[in-house]
């Protein structure tokens, strides 16, 4: 076998005739393949000259068949060795070997025997290389160059998958590479795991974007549709606004702006910068729609302006306050006040808001003040749906003398996870003295599943106690996830 004189001839080819859109399976590739397989092969005792000549051939010949097609190359490679190597000595049976060797590094890998091994970890060496990340920089631009288009994200879930998945034959690569290997797939990891949490920040900032936009349009368009025509009230800044606006008739986006700045202020400090300069967004996106939008009664019947004024504005508020911000500063300056007070956030919105609707009976009487209360009412109403959803969270305790098989349908066929507490049930008037050992059952449903739950509770057990607590937030367990408006 005239191995140097072979090397000669098919190495200036892929020097030559490789397209320049293989910046991987090129000359470079293919000396690095002979390198690794030559190093391999002592590693692993392989003595024989004859095996390390049909070693080094077949990782000459490996890639060549890109000089073909990059489809199936190692059966275009094979070809070429069929056709080349008789003119240097090789015998049938070399030429044989040599092409089962070929094929054998075809992804996925399926080596046969200790040479198939030795060439198949040499050609995928520099998986655990210090070489690896400018190796692979060079196939993805081959990917590209070739039209198989793959971003940062994809690129890197497609490495992470191969390299997982991919396993060093011999002992010597074993050794040699699995840490190099593993610190990559580390790094790649943390790399996606970046990029997810980045793309899924890019999504969130988005959608709560567009929520907020329509939160800002239907607010302003309760505003110039009903309330402001109409010199109807709110509670909260907004209504400390229209009644400034009302008695001083300064434009009402000014004044909303102006009275909220304090207010960004304070949850800058209070809540964080994020959340202040989400708030100021918000805010100026108000006064400019206030600005650009027409003033236009939509209705002159008081019962109607009261109602859909509060709940287009509850709708807005509430978007608003679904995308993380807010547009009215009265929870800030409440939250803040909690602090420097002994009331609580309810009280002191509500001593806030009668100050409000106080100074609006005054100056434009009784019914217009109750009107708009009941604007208020509307509005507080729909903000809770919006933010709480439909499908807000209720916790149930279920207290049964038949807790077994409670349990089992809550779990089974309805699919819910509960909580067990150990208690006792009975001191019954008359009968103090008679109690019994009994499970209570805990669990937390959706406001649409209350009716369901209870009818299964009471087929299984008519005298069953059950009562209902309204929860706020909930996360983690076996919960159902709540929509997102």
């Amino acid at each position: 076998m005239q191995y140097n004189q072979v090397y000669n001839f098919i190495l200036p080819k892929l020097e030559k005739d490789l397209s320049p859109l293989y910046t991987y399976h090129n000359a470079e590739h293919t000396i690095s393949v002979i390198s690794s397989a030559e190093h391999l092969a002592m590693a692993e005792d392989v003595m024989s000259e004859h095996d390390i000549k049909l070693l080094k051939t077949a990782a000459l010949f490996h890639d060549t068949g890109f000089l073909v097609d990059a489809e199936n190359h190692e059966d275009h490679s094979c070809a070429l060795a069929k056709k080349h190597l008789p003119n240097f000595n090789y015998t049938e049976e070399d030429i044989a070997s040599i092409c089962a060797l070929i094929l054998s590094t075809k992804i996925p890998q399926n080596p046969s025997n200790k040479l198939a091994r030795i060439l198949c970890d040499a050609d995928l060496f520099y998986l655990g290389t210090s070489h690896y990340t400018e190796r692979s920089k060079k196939l993805l631009l081959e990917f590209n160059n070739l039209g198989i288009t793959l971003d940062d994200r994809q690129w890197a879930e497609k490495q992470l998958h191969f390299l997982e998945k991919h396993t060093f034959y011999t002992q010597t690569a074993r050794n040699e590479c699995d840490t190099n290997k593993k610190k990559t797939i580390h790094e790649l990891k943390s790399k996606f795991k970046t990029q997810t949490a980045n793309n899924r920040n890019i999504s969130a900032f988005m959608s709560d974007s567009f929520i907020n936009i329509v939160g800002v349009l239907l607010s302003a368009f309760a505003l110039k549709g009903f309330l402001v025509p109409n010199h109807f009230f709110d509670g909260g800044v907004t209504g400390m606004s229209l009644l400034f606006h009302e008695i001083y008739h300064i434009n009402l986006a000014y004044v909303i702006i102006l009275f909220n700045i304090p207010f960004v202020i304070i949850s800058y400090f209070s809540i964080g910068q994020s959340f202040s300069l989400k708030m100021f967004g918000s805010v100026v996106l108000l006064g400019i729609c206030l600005v650009l939008m027409p003033t236009i009664a939509l209705t002159s019947d008081k019962l109607l302006i009261s109602i859909f004024g509060g709940v287009f504005l509850g709708l807005g508020v509430g978007l608003i306050m679904r995308a993380g911000s807010a547009l009215d500063g009265i929870e800030v300056l409440a939250l803040y006040t909690l602090k420097k007070t002994s009331f609580s956030i309810t009280e002191i919105i509500l001593g806030i808001n009668i100050i409000i609707f106080s100074i609006a009976a005054i100056n434009f009487g009784i019914e217009t003040a109750l009107y708009s209360i009941l604007t208020y009412f509307c509005a507080t109403r729909t903000i809770d749906y919006v933010v709480e959803g439909i499908q807000a969270y209720s916790g149930v305790t279920i207290v049964s003398s038949l807790s077994d098989e409670i349990k089992y349908h809550l779990v089974e066929k309805l699919g819910r996870g509960i909580t067990i507490y150990k208690g006792e049930r009975g001191y019954l008037p008359g009968n103090f003295d008679v109690h019994t050992p009994c499970d209570l059952i805990f669990t937390v449903i959706t406001r649409l599943e209350l009716r369901r739950l209870k009818n299964v509770v009471h087929n299984i057990d008519p005298k069953a106690f059950i009562f209902v607590s309204a929860i706020k937030e909930s996360s983690g367990g076996v919960l159902k996830k709540i929509v997102k408006h």
